[in-house]
């Protein structure tokens, strides 16, 4: 690729980028949210269309135009955010759009039987027949990565593929990409796991505003982790993890015994004003299930609950607002956001009451609290009135953590609260914590990066099979002892 631009109206996502990939490499693409990333593989791939530019696929010129001339091209891609049909099965979603035909009927059993191929190679154990729409949100990564193998593309696109799975899982995406590099194929990998990088990266391309920095050659294991944050944000990044330590308050919320069948049991636990309280485990513990009982999305069918010491039923969202409990789910695009809705609205969805008088809603005070958070959280846009959809995944994850900031909210769960985001948008969440606990607010973080549960927590409770599998206290803390009790051993 060379000199491409991109303009939209309004804005220049890209100017004059250069990038190149080479056979058999893993060519890592660096860069905050909203750096320019997903436009640069959205042009790639053939969702968007370059103003300026030149692609040469193999040394030929071409124009991509559209996405299934891009799989013609040999460029498979996955996204970030999933592209999977949700009423569809497995092997429907796979095969879907290049259907195999036996005497004019699709075959269905050559595509179950490839699909299991696939699913085989990334070491996922989810049936071909199974519907997406029953899958967790670490299972429909996996399906989006056997989607782009069975293709097989000789050009890889893998956009943040590592950001919902486990570390054993990541384990076997990793052993998936030295095959396919093995044999070949070049994969632009797109992280902002820097630990990542030193696995598996060849180069490194770095963009900041649209722009290209420079591209970097890697040796494996010897990253200058300092160096890529400097091209990356444009400033040093001192310390990854700011904790302030903040002497706790009162009690705010209390659960005992809470229960849902098949999936939660005897859950008790105690959270203070002040507190970050962390909870790890591995995938399908029961972590996220947790956190949605208490806030009512999926309410528990056993237990209590106990707000400043006062029992509550919270049997529906609308409940745990108005208890003052708010959560950034772990898919804020399925649960976190209208997709359709602009900014201003999505911010203030859950505070309506505090912008309206009776059906009538006060547009200045929408634009005020707005503003607020946009300058705030540092979310770039051109205007408020900028489609969620078009905003970049750290954006729209800093319109989630605003939203709650927006309303009255005294406990805030944040379930995976820097999936997808970048190491400078890390660490503005992580001061955000900071103030919010200074401010008496109490936090419980659902986070799989062993490192940020550790760093950010003032106490850890571990999870395995929907129960509480052990407590850590601050002097208790290491990752040998968090993996022991998610793994349903002693600590």
């Amino acid at each position: 690729m060379e000199n491409v631009t991109k303009k939209f109206p309004g804005v220049t996502a890209l100017d004059n980028i250069q990038f190149n990939l080479k056979a058999g490499e893993v060519h890592v693409l660096l860069g905050e949210n909203g750096a320019g990333k997903s436009t640069l593989i959205k042009i790639m791939t053939g969702a968007y269309t370059p103003t300026e530019g030149v692609i040469r696929v193999q040394g030929e010129e071409v124009k991509i135009d559209d996405p299934i001339h891009a799989q013609e091209l040999g460029v498979g891609a996955v996204y970030q955010e999933f592209n999977l049909v949700p009423f569809l099965d497995v092997a429907q979603n796979v095969f879907l759009g290049k259907e195999p035909r036996k005497n004019g009927v699709i075959d269905r059993q050559y595509t179950l039987d490839k699909t299991k191929e696939a699913l085989d190679m990334v070491g996922a154990d989810i049936k071909a027949d199974a519907l997406v729409d029953t899958l967790g949100v670490a299972s429909q990564q996996m399906v989006e990565i056997a989607k782009a193998l069975n293709s097989r593309s000789k050009i890889l696109i893998l956009d943040e593929p590592s950001a919902v799975l486990t570390e054993k899982e990541i384990e076997k995406l990793f052993k998936v990409i030295e095959r396919l590099t093995a044999e070949g194929v070049g994969v632009v990998y797109i992280s902002h796991r820097l630990e990542e990088i030193n696995v598996i990266a060849d180069r490194v391309t770095v963009l900041r505003d649209g722009q290209y920095i420079q591209t970097v050659e890697v040796e494996k294991g010897k990253i200058d982790k300092d160096e890529l944050v400097r091209l990356m944000v444009g400033r040093t990044l001192d310390d990854f993890f700011p904790k302030h330590d903040i002497e706790p308050g009162e009690e705010i919320l209390r659960v005992e015994n809470l229960g849902k069948k098949g999936v939660l049991e005897n859950i008790s636990f105690s959270l203070k004003k002040g507190e970050i309280l962390g909870i790890g485990g591995l995938v399908g513990a029961g972590r996220t299930e947790l956190a949605k009982a208490i806030f009512g999305a999926e309410p528990a069918d056993s237990g209590k609950i106990f707000v400043h010491g006062k029992e509550v039923s919270i049997q529906s969202p609308s409940a745990g607002i108005a208890n003052h409990i708010g959560v950034a789910p772990e898919d804020r695009k399925k649960e976190g956001l209208v997709q359709i809705l602009e900014i201003d609205k999505n911010i203030n969805l859950a505070s309506m009451q505090k912008i309206s008088r009776g059906p009538v809603v006060n547009f200045n005070k929408m634009d005020k609290v707005s503003n607020s958070m946009v300058d705030k959280l540092k979310i770039k846009t051109p205007h408020l009135k900028q489609l969620i959809m078009n905003l970049s995944g750290g954006n729209q994850q800093k319109v989630v953590l605003a939203k709650w900031l927006a309303s009255d909210t005294e406990i805030l769960i944040l379930d995976e609260p820097t999936r997808g985001i970048d190491v400078g948008a890390k660490v503005e969440v992580y001061n955000l914590m900071n103030e919010l606990a200074a401010a008496g607010k109490a936090i419980i973080m659902v986070s799989s990066e062993l490192p940020e549960l550790i760093a950010m927590s003032d106490r850890i409770l571990v999870m395995h099979s929907g129960t509480i599998s052990g407590e850590l206290s601050k002097d208790e803390f290491s990752q040998e002892r968090v993996l022991k009790l998610a793994a349903g051993g002693e600590a």
